[in-house]
């Protein structure tokens, strides 16, 4: 399993929201590329990239931050919010992220989720952020009325082969995380799950480990000292 430490981008700075609530904002660093530096230098392979403003606007209003952290190389990267056009992919893409994360479009443009697919394989994933078991879009802040398994499951008929769930009510709450779900996923699906949203100790990442999810993504836990990133990464492999 590999661990993706997070770095969420608002005004070009490294933050984190409790529960995706934009009021409720805690700022990390001026520097977000000297945080992935510091991910790497602690034996990181991989990060989490998100623009939190883009989730909300459908731009990229954060892409000369996200840049700055792609060009430390060595780290596999995932990026989401607000990615809503195949231009947008193509500019995530281009600038070295290793794939990107389709979250909103995914669940109201089929079509353009198709075609995603179709050009990109592997390097579109699709993030599944879940407010009371729905699908919740548009930066989390409209909760849809179609639940997380159904999603899931389409998703997996399209050819999507990562999905990163989040459980929005764990997010920045560190208070653990939704163990049970990720169990149920990977015992219903046959595709990666990437688990998000409250991770906050070594015993939980053994737990998912051993319930075969592909990946944790640890934020907050790690910001706020909870969690060693290189005693993560150790309990993780």
């Amino acid at each position: 399993m590999k661990i993706f430490p997070a770095i969420d981008l608002f005004g070009g700075k490294a933050v984190r929201l409790r529960k995706g609530d934009y009021a409720a904002m805690t700022v990390y660093g001026e520097h977000p590329e000297e945080i992935a530096e510091e991910f790497k230098r602690l034996g990181a392979s991989c990060i989490h990239i998100v623009d939190l403003e883009g989730a909300k606007s459908g731009d990229t209003p954060n892409f000369d931050a996200i840049k700055k952290i792609l060009a430390v190389g060595g780290l596999f990267s995932e990026i989401g919010g607000g990615i809503r056009s195949m231009p947008a992919v193509e500019k995530y893409l281009s600038a070295g992220a290793s794939r990107v994360i389709l979250g909103t479009v995914a669940l109201e443009d089929e079509a353009f989720l198709d075609a995603a697919i179709a050009e990109y394989g592997e390097k579109i994933a699709v993030g599944a952020d879940v407010k009371d078991g729905n699908i919740a879009v548009r930066g989390w802040l409209d909760r849809s009325d179609v639940t997380l398994w159904d999603f899931a499951k389409k998703m997996q008929k399209k050819g999507v082969r990562a999905l990163i769930c989040t459980d929005i009510s764990r997010d920045g709450e560190m208070k653990g995380a939704n163990l049970g779900m990720y169990k149920r996923l990977k015992s219903e699906l046959d595709i990666e799950i990437i688990a998000s949203g409250g991770v906050s100790s070594l015993e939980e990442i053994k737990v998912l480990k051993e319930s075969g999810v592909g990946g944790a993504i640890v934020g907050k836990a790690y910001y706020e000292h909870l969690i060693d990133l290189k005693d993560a990464i150790a309990a993780a492999e």
